[in-house]
């Protein structure tokens, strides 16, 4: 009854609001705020609402409707809001232009130490795609720029995944994977389990899983919460990239990304 009666004031305060914006967004933004602020663990409701100065009641309604945008996740066995994988494309999209400038000479750097093609990805809503690209003089190369490619058969979306919460992942994989090659890992279980070796060791790699004779490997970019925002490649023939290169470049590729990230804070 109290809470409901809270919640009654809290709306007619906002009615009465002279300032000209709407005071349900302004709570809905310092919840995101302090979601944002809580990362990695993220926190229950009721800490969110005192921070926020809101009662409970409006905070799980507000927090709700974020959730059903895909804004917040909350844990179902603790009742722990995190930020959503929405907010983490909405930020790809809106800095690609600043991202790729403030990347491109660390996939310059990459490109020229490593003799391969660079790449740099940013999720979208059904894969990812790849924005930057430095392809070596001497390579002829497949250009992949404004490529789009699926999460699960490619170094790069296998870095993605690796690293976003595991409720994110199950509702990436939600649908039936499509086998490209032979090598391309369709069993979920497998697949999980190359997720967990992959953060392990800070990056993924691929055998011919998209396209037969393309081998690579990848890093996650992240941000301040250790969420994936862009992910850096390194890819080429399997004759260029076997893999008894992937020890060397593979941390190659997470020391670039781990700069970009840097350069990005």
């Amino acid at each position: 009854m109290r809470a409901e009666v809270a919640h009654t004031q809290d709306e007619q305060h906002e009615s009465r609001s002279p300032t000209g914006r709407v005071q349900s967004l302004d709570r809905a933004v310092a919840l995101l705020n302090a979601v944002s602020a809580s990362a990695p663990d993220g926190r229950p409701v009721a800490e969110l609402a005192a921070e926020c100065g809101l009662n409970r009641a409006t905070a799980w309604r507000l927090l709700a409707t974020l959730e059903h945008h895909g804004l917040v996740e909350r844990d179902p066995l603790t009742n722990r809001y995190s930020i959503g994988f929405a907010i983490s494309r909405m930020a790809a999209t809106a800095g690609v232009d600043g991202l790729v400038r403030r990347a491109h000479e660390v996939l310059e750097r990459l490109s020229n130490a490593t003799g391969e093609t660079a790449n740099l990805a940013v999720a979208q809503r059904l894969g990812l795609t790849y924005v930057d690209e430095v392809v070596p003089p001497v390579v002829l190369s497949a250009r992949w720029l404004g490529r789009q490619v699926p999460m699960h058969a490619t170094s790069a979306g296998k870095a993605f995944l690796a690293w976003l919460p595991e409720a994110e992942v199950e509702s990436m994989l939600a649908n039936p994977l499509p086998e490209y090659t032979a090598r391309t890992r369709t069993d979920r279980d497998a697949l999980r389990a190359e997720l967990a070796e992959i953060r392990q060791q800070g990056y993924s790699v691929s055998v011919g899983e998209l396209e037969t004779q393309v081998y690579g490997v990848a890093a996650p970019v992240l941000d301040a919460s250790h969420r994936p925002f862009a992910i850096v490649s390194i890819w080429g023939p399997r004759e260029r990239i076997p893999e008894s290169r992937f020890v060397e470049l593979g941390p190659l590729a997470r020391e670039a990304a781990e700069e970009i990230a840097a350069a990005m804070s």
